[in-house]
């Protein structure tokens, strides 16, 4: 079993379910640096909080030197990923990254992790896809190390199955304090209470276990499993339950005038009513008014206030950001 130094979990006082938006992008829009920095200052100046990036193996940006020039390029934007997969990256040495981007950024980084999902990725790196529950155990073990290294002042020892770290004090420290903010993503009980327990920030993901994220995930983005998922993290999470900011993914955004046969014509895909279409967290349709007042209506049904938004959308949704940001 592994053993690790007491530290405090607590980050201030309940949060306050205040609207925020990430822009989730991957790409130089003309593959320079000029282009990838006018980009992150464009989502500034949107007034999206933060700009969040995927972390695979296809075409798209490396996500720490890329956070790191998004840092030099904005004042106020948070930048992080999500999230970074876990068997990509050393948590040790991630630690030390996070630190580092924290402090470039005068503590605007977000930290995330999770456990590791698509098969292709491991496929194409030569890496082990081993089974979920192997995975997991290694992405707690992370989670453990990486926050008792970056919120101990002073040597920090931990000593797991997969991960050992011997009496080592962390510099730099990172700015914020006790440390950035903690994004565990997850679609299945397990991650999702351990994520009520270790993070600051939960994001309710569709269970990824068949490591592809195609169509058969789509029952599993349905509103009846998204308020179970919400329901394992509160009955895990107790006490600091009000202390959570709840995130989640849009990966399809349809900006029209027509939402009702659109929700028609995709309730099938997923097993649903037409009704409950219109309230998949994954999907956002209808006009920027309809959409303002559906996220309004998942804030209250699911608790989900930080919206992370993975469409090339993101410019377009501008004047929604505006109007919900800080609400």
């Amino acid at each position: 079993m592994a053993h690790r130094t007491q530290m405090g979990h607590d980050v201030g006082m309940a949060h306050d379910r205040k609207f925020r938006f990430a822009a989730q992008l991957s790409q130089a829009p003309d593959r320079s640096a000029a282009s990838w920095a006018d980009q992150a200052r464009k989502v500034e100046d949107l007034g999206y909080s933060a700009l969040l990036m995927p972390d695979h193996f296809g075409d798209q940006l490396a996500p720490v030197p890329a956070l790191a020039a998004v840092a030099a390029a904005t004042s106020t934007l948070r930048l992080g990923s999500l999230v970074f997969g876990n068997d990509y990256r050393q948590p040790f040495v991630l630690a030390k990254e996070a630190a580092t981007l924290d402090l470039l950024s005068d503590g605007r980084f977000e930290l995330s992790l999770g456990a590791g999902w698509m098969k292709s990725d491991y496929e194409e790196a030569g890496l082990t896809y081993d089974t979920p529950r192997v995975r997991v155990e290694r992405f707690e073990e992370a989670v453990q190390v990486i926050q008792g290294l970056l919120r101990t002042d002073g040597p920090f020892t931990f000593a797991g199955e997969y991960y050992q770290v011997h009496e080592h004090t962390l510099l730099p420290r990172p700015v914020q304090r006790p440390g950035p903010p903690l994004i565990i993503g997850g679609g299945g009980k397990r991650v999702l209470s351990f994520a009520a327990q270790w993070a600051d920030i939960v994001s309710i993901n569709v269970n990824l276990r068949e490591g592809t994220g195609g169509a058969e995930t789509a029952p599993n983005a349905t509103p009846e499993r998204t308020r179970e998922k919400v329901a394992w993290v509160k009955e895990a999470a107790g006490a600091r339950f009000d202390d959570l900011e709840l995130n989640a993914l849009i990966g399809f955004v349809m900006i029209t005038d027509d939402a009702t046969n659109l929700a028609d014509a995709m309730a099938p895909h997923f097993g649903i009513s037409p009704e409950d279409a219109r309230h998949i967290p994954v999907a956002l349709l209808g006009t920027l008014d309809e959409m303002a007042e559906e996220l309004q209506w998942r804030r209250q049904e699911y608790g989900i206030s930080y919206w992370s938004i993975e469409s090339d959308t993101w410019e377009a949704l501008g004047p929604l950001v505006s109007k919900l940001t800080g609400t």
